[in-house]
C-alpha cells in the first residue's frame, strides 16, 4: 500500500537551516546603525527537517534527509530578515519500505516533475522572549499557499539552536491523489518540524 508520509517546511524551515543570518545597515540618518551582517553555518549532524503523519490512525514519523537554506535573520533587524529554504523531496524516509517505494510516485510527491519544495519568508513577528514567526509562502507540487512558521530561537555566545513546527493540510498542495485524497486511511494534517543548531561564523 503507498502511503503518504508528510512535506516540508520548509522548515521551512522548516525550515529553516542554515546559511547566514544577518541585517543590513540603515542610511545614515543619525538613527542608531543595525547590527551588522552575521553569518551561522549549520551543523547538519545536529540539525533535522522533519515530519509527522497518521496512517489508519497509527502515527509516524519521517526526514527530509537533502535540503538547503539561505538564511538571514537579526532578532534586532526583523525587517532585513528573509529565509529561503529548499528541500528535495526525494529525500523523505519514514523507515516503512511500502510507505518510502511510494512517497515519489505521482499519487504523492510527484519527484519526477516536481523534484523541490520550497519556502521562502520575507517577514518575521517577535512573539515574545525568544519566540518568532516566519510568514511567508511554501510551494509543493507546483503550488505555492501562505505559510506561517512560529519558532524558538536561543543565541549562546557563537551558538543558536532553532526549533520550530508548521501544520500544514496536504490536500491544500495535491500531496495525495486517487484513493489517497481524502483523509480516510491518511490524514489530512502534516506537522513539519525543524530543528537547527548553527554556529557563527565569525
Amino acid at each position: 500500500m503507498r502511503v503518504y508520509a508528510g512535506v516540508l517546511s520548509l522548515a521551512l524551515m522548516a525550515a529553516v537551516s542554515g546559511a547566514s543570518w544577518a541585517a543590513k545597515a540603515p542610511a545614515k540618518t543619525g538613527a542608531k546603525p543595525s547590527p551588522a551582517p552575521v553569518a551561522w553555518t549549520v551543523d547538519k549532524a545536529a540539525s533535522r527537517l522533519g515530519f509527522h503523519a497518521s496512517m489508519n490512525d497509527t502515527a509516524f514519523d519521517g526526514v527530509f534527509r537533502r535540503w538547503e537554506a539561505n538564511i538571514v535573520f537579526d532578532p534586532a533587524n526583523l525587517a532585513a530578515s528573509h529565509v529561503t529554504a529548499t528541500v528535495e523531496t526525494g529525500s523523505a524516509i519514514t523507515g516503512d519500505p511500502t510507505r518510502d517505494e511510494a512517497l515519489p510516485t505521482a499519487d504523492w510527491f510527484f519527484v519526477q516533475k516536481f523534484p523541490k519544495a520550497t519556502f521562502t519568508a520575507k517577514t518575521f513577528k517577535a512573539l515574545g522572549p525568544n519566540r518568532y514567526e516566519a510568514d511567508g509562502d511554501l510551494t509543493i507540487r507546483g503550488v505555492t499557499r501562505p505559510a506561517a512558521l512560529p519558532f524558538n530561537l536561543t543565541i549562546t555566545g557563537k551558538v543558536a539552536k532553532m526549533d520550530g513546527q508548521l501544520v500544514i493540510d496536504r490536500s491544500q498542495f495535491g500531496v495525495g491523489q486517487g484513493q489517497w485524497k481524502a483523509g480516510d486511511a491518511v490524514k489530512l494534517p502534516v506537522t513539519v518540524t525543524v530543528k537547527l543548531q548553527a554556529v557563527r561564523a565569525r
